[in-house]
């Protein structure tokens, strides 16, 4: 039996990561205050409306600087108020649109100054920073991790891949053979899209924000691929929550 073991959003694209215990979610949406806001580069070029969904490549990312993934965060929904961590910068605790300025200053060490800076923080009501502008939920496979564990001769952490939904009882890479299929968790639906092809980012260690694991290669290397995990959407509203069955309908 498989059961949803852990649920995580990115409220600031790229920058961040806190565990959830339960959440509700909605038909065609991302999951609520996922990569809700994103930081803008100042080579960022953002193309037809600057008020819509941008391509990844304008905004800052663990991809090309590893240091952001050791970046923790914590939200207050109640107040938008987020908390930001990391092992070698203070924390800091701020609106992220109000005090866009704050949140650029803390950044631009662990950026780099050889980088475009921090420009601006962006938000768009109703569209998610994701790497594509479909509403999708990312859903990956604890097997699959331990799989490539095994691989790495070293436990890698969930956070490497910056995942939503992690369930357990699959056999490895399991989920590939679900895409077009439905997942029942809780009261919600989801149905399997694509698989996720992966980069860089993922070869630095979230607690120090260092590459110390090619996972690429060695997803190439052993499975003749990079995709590592799989996207969904939700078709059937209602609240998840960790521990609950994943079922395939």
């Amino acid at each position: 039996m498989a059961t949803l073991a852990h649920i995580f959003r990115h409220p600031v694209k790229s920058i961040g990561y806190e565990p959830l215990d339960r959440v509700a979610l909605a038909p065609g949406a991302a999951l609520p205050w996922d990569r809700h806001w994103a930081v803008a580069h100042e080579n960022a070029k953002f193309e037809g409306n600057p008020e819509a969904w941008q391509r990844k490549l304008n905004f800052l990312r663990g991809v090309t600087q590893p240091d952001l993934m050791a970046i923790r965060s914590d939200l207050d929904e109640a107040t938008g108020r987020l908390t930001l961590s990391h092992p070698r910068a203070e924390t800091i605790t701020l609106d992220p649109m109000t005090e866009s300025a704050r949140l650029l200053d803390w950044l631009a060490p662990l950026w780099g100054a050889d980088l475009p800076a921090p420009r601006n923080v962006v938000h768009v009501p109703g569209q998610a920073m994701t790497d594509w502008p479909d509403p999708f939920i990312s859903i990956l496979g604890t097997g699959s991790l331990d799989a490539l564990s095994d691989q790495a001769g070293a436990p890698l952490s969930p956070h490497r891949f910056r995942g939503n939904l992690w369930v357990e009882g699959w056999a490895p890479f399991e989920e590939f053979d679900l895409i077009g299929r439905t997942l029942r968790i809780g009261a919600a639906e989801l149905e399997i899209r694509a698989r996720i092809t992966r980069c860089k980012a993922t070869c630095a260690n979230p607690e120090t924000g260092l590459r110390d694991v090619d996972t690429l290669a060695l997803l190439n290397g052993t499975y003749g691929h990079q995709d590592f995990g799989v996207y969904a959407v939700v078709t059937r509203p209602g609240e998840i929550a960790a521990g609950d069955t994943v079922e395939i309908a």
